[in-house]
């Protein structure tokens, strides 16, 4: 499925007049003129091959750009190409004025040998059509014959010649490419079925290298391959173990090494040690760009002017509307949004990972496009929490939420986040796009980070948007589809109401810690959070009875003491005289730090409501 995705999208690019790709032994090369020949190797016509390019205000004709059997480098030296060189290899045609009288010769005898020797190979009409014309044409009479004449002039300006047989394209025949191919490799391929076309051709004995997985050899490795004798079966070595056409193998080939290469204008996505690449089955690029935008949000909140510039408009506009749909709760409809999007296009995505012998599939994942879209939206939709402060993104990007794995001290170059949650990653991304509970395992980890974090002056805060945001979300999902027992804790905002022992308990909690703050004032070396969080969020009863001894001292000592007395005593009495639970599990700890994130949050909203009110009665 995965080959055959790829190949399929390497037959859309071809047909891309913007991209520029080869497979490997051709090259991409613009092509000014074709020999129309008969099938007895008679010169019949020769055909103009240009297209109108807007250069300025001018439109100019360019030859037109075309993959063909590899060129060679040359400089002084005489070396000929396969079925595509200009008029002196070609036809024996120069214009300049050489030291050399038989410059012309040389380069026609050179082109005629290697042609009928590959040509040789495929022996069939075609081939011979062409191996006729090359034995029967003179260089010195050239000029003189009637359709070389009424083109000679253009012929003479250096552009490149290929052949066509009764106006068939001599390059399309698969009989002529296979020979070139053999040539070039030495090698004389074995005929099987292949896998991805179930066609009988040639098969790929070795598969491409595909370059660009980050943390690979800079040299790539293949995304097939069999280096051990335990991977093979009934005698099969190497690619006849698992036959894909060479066709096919350089196909999908390329097609990868765009999608990884800096040619492709969609920027790959980095989850841990995963490298994803996406693309849909369609030539318009608005897919992969509105893909990019919806699962990179950041990218378009923070990105510079300039970047900003070489971004789809059209896509920008499009997340803005899905976004808008979304949070009104109505159906997400993408012919809507866009007519010119059909919503039932397939849309691809691939994770790769590097290896040593090949690159690791992490995942694979293929639906039609409003299908990825309205997962993604949901996976935001989950995230939706209050903010701690304004200027935080409003769609949190994977990428900060596996950050948020990782301890503060670590540094970008550090190996702990480069490896230690390489797996993570790509169950995070697996999980966005199918719609499925996230990771445990990810959860896990934000739960440690905060039981060992503590909060420091302008890095990091133990307890924060984001890490609030997942928790809130991972709940959510794990319980989508059964009875959600903390449902009414998975809100946007405090919920007052929730009388669940875990959330109240949070709720306490932050409501002591701002008691301690009022009656000691901000400078404290360690706070209760500091010192008791990690305890009162896992066994609380080890922790609360000494915090509400200590509260009294506090609430006494502070100026509106009284105040978080009444608090105190509100949420004693939703516990309902219920002992102080002796330990929570890890779920009932996440609802733990939501009671407390939400208090927390409740606080400052209501001193920005007062300061607001202050505000509005001194202009009156």
């Amino acid at each position: 499925m995965i080959l055959q995705s790829l190949y399929n999208y390497y037959q859309i690019l071809l047909d891309d007049p913007e991209v520029e790709i080869a497979e490997p032994g051709y090259s991409n090369a613009p092509v000014s003129y074709a020999l129309n020949l008969s099938s007895q190797g008679d010169l019949l016509d020769i055909i103009p091959l240009a297209v109108p390019v807007q250069m300025g205000k001018k439109t100019v004709e360019r030859p037109i750009r075309m993959n063909v059997p590899e060129q060679v480098k040359r400089s002084v030296n005489v070396a000929a190409n396969f079925l595509c060189d200009n008029a002196a290899y070609v036809l024996g045609l120069t214009g300049k004025e050489t030291k050399d009288p038989e410059y012309a010769k040389k380069r026609f005898e050179a082109f005629r040998q290697l042609n009928i020797e590959i040509l040789s190979i495929a022996d069939n009409l075609t081939a011979r059509a062409v191996i006729a014309f090359l034995q029967k044409h003179d260089p010195q009479t050239a000029s003189q014959h009637p359709v070389i004449a009424r083109h000679l002039e253009g012929l003479l300006e250096g552009g490149n010649l290929i052949f066509q047989v009764e106006g068939k394209n001599v390059l399309d025949d698969s009989e002529i490419r296979r020979a070139w191919e053999e040539y070039k490799t030495g090698q004389k391929a074995v005929k099987m079925q292949c896998l991805v076309t179930g066609e009988i051709e040639p098969i790929a004995r070795l598969h491409p290298d595909i370059k660009g997985v980050r943390g690979a050899s800079s040299k790539g490795a293949p995304l097939v391959s069999f280096n051990l004798g335990a991977f093979t079966s009934y005698g099969r070595e190497q690619g006849a173990n698992a036959p894909v056409s060479q066709r096919v193998a350089s196909g999908y080939g390329v097609a990868l090494n765009y999608l990884l290469s800096n040619q492709n204008p969609n920027r790959k996505i980095y989850l841990g040690d995963t490298t994803v690449v996406y693309w849909a089955e369609s030539s318009d690029k608005r897919y992969a760009s509105v893909f990019s935008a919806l699962i990179n949000p950041e990218f378009i909140e923070e990105s510079s002017v300039e970047e900003k510039s070489k971004r789809d408009k059209n896509a920008e506009q499009i997340l803005s509307a899905i976004a808008e749909k979304v949070e009104q709760g109505q159906p997400l409809d993408v012919v809507a949004l866009e007519k010119d999007l059909d919503r039932n296009t397939r849309f691809y995505v691939l994770g790769l990972a590097p290896s040593t012998a090949r690159h690791v599939v992490r995942f694979f994942l293929t639906d039609p496009f409003d299908k990825f879209v309205e997962r993604i939206m949901q996976h935001y939709k989950d995230l939706k929490i209050e903010k701690e402060f304004a200027n935080q993104p409003d769609y949190i990007s994977p990428f900060r939420i596996l950050a948020e794995c990782v301890s503060p001290r670590v540094t970008r170059r550090d190996e702990e986040l480069k490896t230690s949650w390489a797996l993570l990653g790509g169950a995070l991304m697996r999980s966005i796009l199918t719609g499925l509970p996230y990771p445990e395992g990810l959860y896990n980890a934000i739960i440690n980070r905060l039981r060992h974090d503590s909060d420091e002056e302008g890095t990091s805060r133990k307890i924060n948007y984001v890490r609030a945001a997942f928790i809130k979300a991972h709940l959510l999902r794990k319980y989508r589809r059964m009875l959600n027992p903390y449902q009414e804790a998975l809100q946007m905002s405090l919920n007052e109401s929730f009388t669940h022992p875990a959330y109240v308990l949070g709720r306490l909690f932050a409501v002591l810690e701002k008691a301690q703050r009022e009656a000691i004032g901000q400078n404290i070396n360690a706070t209760i959070k500091d010192r008791y969080f990690t305890s009162a969020c896992a066994t609380p009863a080890s922790v609360f009875p000494t915090l509400l001894r200590l509260a009294h001292h506090w609430t006494a000592k502070a100026e509106y003491g009284g105040v978080s007395d009444r608090k105190i005593q509100n949420l004693l009495n939703l516990l309902d005289a219920r002992p102080f639970p002796s330990r929570l599990t890890l779920e009932e700890q996440g609802v733990f730090v939501l009671g407390y994130y939400h208090q927390r949050a409740a606080f400052y909203s209501k001193s920005e409501e007062a300061m607001v009110e202050s505000d509005e009665t001194e202009t009156n």
